[in-house]
């Protein structure tokens, strides 16, 4: 059996990875990789100076196939665009691993469709940060190290404290309630936000959950001037990808994109759950109870594949009252359906920790009252 070498932490793998990428492969003799020589140590890929830059190398190649869900990338939209950015940006497709940092980097920015300089100030941070994550699943799995060596404990220990927040209340295991605005959640992996059915989010300066998440990840210049309207932007690749744009999805279809300048408050995902039909002019919209449902039970199951398959160690979700803002719904039916779906989830999995909020103390209230009822 395989002695278990210890693991290097997620941020020292972060850091390396960032002066590697600016100076590629052929340089790693020149970069600091403390880090990544530990991780391919405990992974059994080198043992000595001598295989150490062979041994980081196929470690890098097995972390970007694991943000492929463990297939071989290809430079087109059969294989996830994470994975296909991490092996542009750093020189591992064939034939690349001599291109020159500023080449390496613009063709990552073509797999999302953005410039290289919105690739530099938005996705190259999550490419960086989800491929150390990578390395470090697969230094643990061939090493035989339990799970929890890369992961945050689960359960409700996952559910921090929010600043300047009403004391949480408890309705279940695993469910933790707050009254709070959800841009102002910290330290949970994913965010669910509402959207309509043409998953087009609304505007910055609305009141809505949607707005407030589009506001809160955009990332912004020194004056303040939205330069990457990241939630916004990522919805539309993915309309685009799947050949919806200008089109209505099915109710309780769930997308996810990054998490734009909310990475920096610990969120790793947005969740975006369409449940509201436009009606009349469109400035109305109708839900129906049942797709609070399908949606909770779509976002629980598009987080369990991108925990496994992205390698994102993810372990807590947090939503809010879905439907009752211009959805219409009432509270009541809201904080009913949402808690039953989400009880009916963790019984499934009871390793995920789960977030409830809503700005209003008479709403989590509502809450708290429905975890009792029949």
């Amino acid at each position: 059996m395989r002695s278990m070498h210890p693991l290097p932490s997620h941020e020292s793998l972060v850091a390396e990875l960032r002066e590697l990428r600016r100076r590629g492969l052929p340089g790693l003799r020149h970069c600091t990789r403390d880090a990544l020589r530990q991780a391919a140590v405990a992974a059994g890929l080198c043992a000595g100076p001598e295989d150490e830059q062979t041994g980081i190398e196929e470690l890098l190649g097995a972390a970007v196939r694991r943000l492929a869900g463990g297939r071989p990338v290809r430079d087109d939209d059969s294989s996830d665009p994470l994975a296909r950015a991490a092996a542009h940006s750093f020189g591992i497709f064939p034939a690349r691993r001599g291109v020159p940092g500023t080449d390496r980097r613009k063709a990552a920015a073509a797999v999302y469709g953005v410039t290289t300089e919105r690739f530099r100030k938005s996705q190259e941070h999550d490419v960086v940060a989800e491929l150390a994550a990578a390395v470090l699943t697969v230094a643990r799995q061939a090493s035989g190290q339990p799970s929890d060596a890369v992961r945050e404990p689960a359960g409700d220990s996952v559910v921090r404290a929010v600043p300047a927040v009403a004391r949480p209340a408890r309705p279940g295991a695993g469910i933790t309630v707050r009254v709070c605005p959800i841009e102002d959640v910290r330290d949970v992996d994913i965010l669910v936000s509402s959207e309509n059915t043409y998953l087009e989010m609304s505007k910055t300066f609305r009141p809505t959950v949607s707005g407030a998440l589009r506001r809160a990840a955009a990332l912004r210049d020194a004056q303040g001037e939205i330069v990457d309207d990241v939630l916004s932007r990522e919805l539309g690749v993915w309309l685009r990808t799947h050949g919806r744009t200008g089109m209505p999805v099915r109710p309780g279809t769930v997308v996810a994109t990054s998490s734009g300048a909310l990475a920096a408050q610990g969120v790793r995902r947005i969740h975006h759950a369409a449940i509201a039909t436009p009606v009349g002019d469109g400035d109305r919209y109708h839900v129906s109870p049942a797709v609070l449902g399908e949606a909770v039970r779509r976002s629980f199951e598009l987080a369990r594949h991108e925990s496994e398959f992205l390698s994102l160690p993810m372990s807590s979700i947090c939503f809010p009252l879905l439907g009752s803002g211009r959805g219409g719904l009432p509270v009541e039916t809201v904080a009913r359906r949402l808690l039953d779906a989400v009880r009916e989830e963790l019984r499934r999995d009871p390793s995920w920790s789960v977030l409830l909020v809503t700005p209003e103390e008479s709403h989590a209230r509502l809450l708290t009252a429905a975890s009792s009822g029949p």
